[in-house]
């Protein structure tokens, strides 16, 4: 068969011949229909993330869409090392398959589910979202920024912030203020003070982490003692803009901020109940991503390309 091959780390992955999959009890093979190429697909072929492949060469894709040797449309994640979603088959866990309804189209599911558990799981699991609490979304122009804005009306915050660099994308946003990350260190701890308002910000879900979550914690940080009215749990999920931080231990001890990890893989029943609620979204025409498709041999060529206009890319295996 042929896939996105990865040969070495920090390489593009190139439209390969590699193994067939045999599926081992347990597993399902799967005759792939669309796989995304999301930004945690980049981050394991360089070989820096904490799950990149262990062993080369490998197959890339991290989730996807397609059919069972017994005919059921499913959307699978986490296939089996060495193979990937971004290949003609693939062999995966049963029961990290789930079935997809008819609304649900391949490249829809394929673009959608992936970046939707990033959005949802961190307001929803991670920074328990209550009804009418205020949640700012750092790196709110991406793809699954855009879906934490929109979940986060959904999910019942009262108030949103988005926070991102793309200024066109800020103002496509259904938020109650946004605020431009590409300006300088004190007019950001400014903008972050006076977005947070009287109340604060309950909820920050953070894809960006580095210089911005620098300032945002210094917006945080009170300057003499009183009593915490609110606290903020900021869910940490990407680093686009850096992969650290300076933290000073006066900022936790002044304010009442709960760091978070967004939590690695989240247990079965938290999975299934988030994409139960995603899918019901996608059917129902409420959470759209749009998507930008192209035949899995662009690979190489689309691999550093990234998102544009907030379309994700979805590759479609041809037979």
């Amino acid at each position: 068969m042929y896939a996105a091959v990865q040969q070495s780390a920090g390489a593009p992955p190139r439209y390969l011949e590699f193994a067939e999959p045999v599926a081992a009890e347990g597993e399902n093979l799967i005759e792939v229909r669309a796989a995304a190429l999301h930004r945690i697909d980049r981050a394991r072929a360089s070989g820096k993330h904490y799950a990149s492949p262990r062993e080369l060469p490998a197959v890339c894709g991290t989730d996807g869409v397609g059919v069972t040797q017994d005919g059921e449309r499913v959307w699978f994640a986490l296939p089996r090392a060495p193979f990937g979603a971004m290949a003609e088959r693939t062999v995966v866990p049963r029961w990290m398959c789930a079935p997809l309804p008819d609304e649900v189209g391949d490249a829809e599911a394929a673009a959608l589910i992936n970046p939707g558990m990033g959005a949802y799981l961190p307001l929803a699991w991670r920074g328990r979202l209550v009804d009418g609490e205020t949640v700012l979304v750092l790196g709110a122009t991406g793809v699954t920024g855009r879906l934490a804005v929109r979940l986060a009306r959904l999910l019942g915050a009262g108030r949103v912030v988005a926070a991102g660099r793309d200024p066109r994308g800020l103002e496509s946003l259904d938020a109650d203020a946004v605020i431009r990350l590409d300006r300088p260190r004190e007019e950001l701890v400014e903008a972050f003070t006076a977005a947070a308002g009287d109340t604060g910000y309950q909820v920050v879900v953070d894809y960006v982490w580095g210089e911005p979550v620098e300032a945002l914690l210094a917006a945080l940080t009170t300057r003499s003692f009183q009593a915490a009215t609110t606290e903020t749990r900021l869910v940490q999920v990407g680093d686009g803009a850096g992969p650290e931080i300076t933290l000073s231990a006066g900022t936790l001890r002044s304010a009442a901020i709960t760091l978070l990890g967004s939590g690695g893989f989240a247990p079965p029943d938290i999975r299934r109940e988030a994409y139960g609620k995603l899918v019901g979204l996608a059917a129902s025409g409420t959470l759209r991503v749009a998507t930008d498709q192209h035949p899995l041999a662009d690979v190489e060529t689309l691999w550093t390309r990234g998102d544009q206009d907030g379309k994700r890319i979805v590759l479609r295996p041809v037979a």
